[in-house]
Parts: structure tokens; sequence; C-alpha cells
């Protein structure tokens, strides 16, 4: 499989699919909510989405194995080009019992570790963001397909920050406190990071839990957009070692003059930096 626009597009439309599917559940009255081992909420639409897309990714590239939030058992691990394709059906479960719409479909392609191609669908806002490596970076709505690019962050200006609706912390306020004159806008899902690749944001600090599935089509779309994301120690987040399903503390952000590890500094424990 190739990584560019046409592959990109096959990608989207698995996006759309899924979340047509996953529409037909948030339409109903109810929603039945269960929980996993963690205590993370699970619904109908999680499995809906997750048979979707693999058995689509299958057809699209039966070569390229899957790791999905919904069976990670049946990953096999990478193929012999080191790749696979890394995927969170939906991504902002919270959200979607919440029903504010903040809640997407992420599809990513990895290959040596690096996010190449990134699809984030937010079916309830009808926004779509993707990406491939060497394409770009777009935005598709009623408009059409728009490039986007992140902010350069001006001195004097209030930094524009986008945090979760459900994590936060003391860690993120000392950050906040650090950082001066700030605005914040809380947004759910991968959404976050997408609001800084296209330029409504300058910062998103996660200082808490993620897994790899929740930040990869998202950080496929900020670095081709021009951003980046990266650890505390200001290395950057990657997926080679897909048996540790967890992400360090990150920090995606657009361009400025800061320095982002020196910021984090003393913050948190030394393990994340």
């Amino acid at each position: 499989m190739e990584i560019d626009l046409q592959s990109l597009v096959k990608v989207e439309r698995i996006a759309r699919a899924a979340g047509r599917a996953i529409m037909k559940i948030y339409a109903r009255t109810g929603l039945d909510v269960r929980f996993k081992d963690d205590r993370s909420p699970l619904t109908a639409a999680d499995g809906v989405a997750h048979d979707l897309i693999v058995s689509e990714l299958a057809g699209l590239s039966p070569e390229i194995p899957c790791l999905s939030e919904e069976d990670v058992p049946a990953f096999r691990g990478v193929n012999a080009e080191g790749r696979y394709w890394l995927i969170d059906p939906l991504d902002g479960t919270k959200e979607f019992i919440k029903r504010n719409g903040e809640f997407t479909v992420n599809i990513a392609l990895i290959a040596h570790g690096e996010p190449v191609l990134g699809v984030v669908y937010a079916p309830v806002l009808g926004a779509m963001y993707a990406a491939a490596k060497g394409s770009g970076s777009f935005k598709l709505d009623a408009t059409g397909r728009v490039p986007i690019r992140v902010a350069t962050h001006r001195p004097g200006m209030p930094w524009r920050v986008v945090g979760s609706r459900s994590h936060a912390g003391d860690s993120l306020e000392v950050l906040l406190q650090r950082l001066g004159a700030h605005e914040l806008v809380c947004m759910g899902s991968s959404l976050k990071l997408c609001l800084v690749a296209e330029g409504r944001a300058d910062v998103y600090p996660r200082l808490g839990q993620t897994s790899l599935w929740d930040t990869a089509a998202a950080q496929c779309i900020l670095e081709q957009a021009g951003g980046k994301v990266v650890q505390l120690s200001g290395v950057p987040l990657t997926y080679g070692d897909a048996s540790a399903l967890l992400n360090p503390f990150f920090i995606a952000h657009g361009t400025s003059g800061m320095d982002w590890p020196k910021l984090f500094a003393d913050i948190l424990p030394s393990d994340q930096h």
C-alpha cells in the first residue's frame, strides 16, 4: 500500500462508514454501557465500528495487521515491512455517552514506529482531519478539502491551551501558571491535537495516561501540518513498541520559541523526563 493522497481517500471513506454505523447507535434513546477491567466505558458502537474498520482495512491492505483498542489479543505484531494499522474505533466514549459530539474515529498507519497516515473523523461535528506523509494535512467539511497548518505563537500573546474535559490535574495547573497569560479550551478525544494542527490552539500538554491508539492518527495530522508531538524530554512520541500500549506524558505544539522540556522541569516525576 502506498502512502499517498489516493490511499488516504480510501481510509477516509472507511472512517466515514464507521461514523455512520456509530451514529445509528448514537441516535437511540438509551445506550447500553458496559465497563472494561480498567473501568473505562464500552458501548455497542465501539464494537460495531471496530468490526467495520478491521474488515475494510483487511480488504484494502491484507498484508498489514491491525491493532485495535477493541481487540488487542488479535494483534500478532508488525509485518515484515514494519507496518501496522493502529485503530481507535470510537475515541472519546465518555463524550459519546455524554452526547456532546466530541468523539472520533481514529485510524493510523504506522511504519517503523512513525505514524505516516492518519484520519480522525468526528461524525456529529461533520469534520474530518486527514494526513499522509509527504502529502500534507487537511480538514474536510461541508466546504471541501482544505489544507491546514499550525499557528506560530507570537511573543506577548496569550497561549491558547487545549485540555481534556475528562482528565485534568495539579500538574496542568502548575504548568498553566508557568505559561503566564493563557486561554484554556476544553475538548474531548483526539480533537485536541487536531485543534493544534489547524492553528486554533498553540499547545496541548497531556500530563496523564493515554494509549497508542488515542494519539497516532492525530499525531500524523499535526506533524504533517508543521507541528510536533514530543515526550517531555523533547524526544518524539513513537509507536515502534506495540507491546507497550501506554504512551508517556507528552506535549503537542505548533511553532514558538518555548523551551518545553525546561518548562516541565521539576513538575513531574523523573521517569517522565
